[in-house]
């Protein structure tokens, strides 16, 4: 112990990790929730998560607790690429005690089912609808509880904003496509994450102006909904990163 350091002069606190996992299913953007089973909150939808236990780093707990209480795949939780989000540390966030949690966020592609595992405190695990999840007293199971338990709606609105900036400057968009795709289901994947619709040329001429975003796929097209000739298709290109950005319409949601 380093000389004239007194550890019990500061009052002891707990340190948790949250996560908000996100992906696109059936068109739209879902969060990965558990229902707790546990006081406090019991009953109520919470993001997964749970203590930092006294040898584990925030990651290393963060990847435990997300195996425990969705029943996920070792496999498919250690495969996740978690991007830490911010440290929430209001006093009374926790009603148990002084609680600083660690939020993690991911947008990721092909996720399975969950299911509630056998250890942590949930009871239940699904794909909840973001906007069935954030709004105001909304509740993804009825008959149990409302809203979110903690402050996880503000780390929910959060993560979001940070996975939807994501797109600004990654090309992580094409992993939610077919491994060859048109235009439209490109766009549509941003669509889904920004909750926007953007206009159609104006998103083609950036995609294809941006080097090595999407590569033709020679010859291929694939009939659309709509009347006309077929759509071309296209494949994810070499780079990883947009340069130029992305960037979202400013004025914000419009679907």
């Amino acid at each position: 112990m380093t000389a004239g350091y007194d550890p019990h002069a500061f009052e002891p606190f707990a340190v948790t990790v949250d996560l908000a996992v996100f992906t696109v299913r059936a068109g739209a953007l879902h969060v990965l929730l558990i229902r707790r089973g546990q006081e406090p909150y019991a009953g109520t939808w919470a993001l997964p998560g749970g203590f930092v236990l006294p040898r584990e780093s925030a990651e290393t707990a963060a990847r435990r607790e997300l195996a425990e209480e969705t029943g996920l795949a070792p496999g498919v939780v250690a495969a996740l690429h978690l991007e830490q989000l911010r440290t929430y540390s209001d006093p009374d966030r926790d009603p148990r005690m002084r609680v600083v949690s660690v939020a993690f966020t991911a947008l990721v592609p092909d996720m399975p089912e969950p299911a509630a595992g056998g250890g942590g405190d949930a009871d239940r695990a699904r794909w909840v609808p973001v906007g069935e999840a954030a709004a105001p007293g909304a509740d993804p199971d009825p008959g149990v509880g409302s809203g979110l338990a903690f402050d996880h709606a503000v780390i929910l609105a959060d993560a979001r904003e940070r996975v939807g900036s994501k797109l600004e400057y990654t090309c992580l968009a094409s992993a939610f496509c077919p491994p060859e795709f048109t235009l439209g289901e490109l766009q549509a994947v941003y669509e889904t994450v920004w909750d926007t619709a953007l206009d159609r040329p104006n998103f083609r001429r950036k995609v294809l102006a941006t080097p090595g975003f999407v590569e033709a796929v020679p010859g291929a097209a694939r009939l659309t909904g709509g009347r006309g000739k077929p759509a071309a298709l296209y494949r994810p290109g070499p780079a990883t990163t947009l340069h130029p950005p992305l960037l979202r319409p400013s004025e914000g949601p419009t679907r």
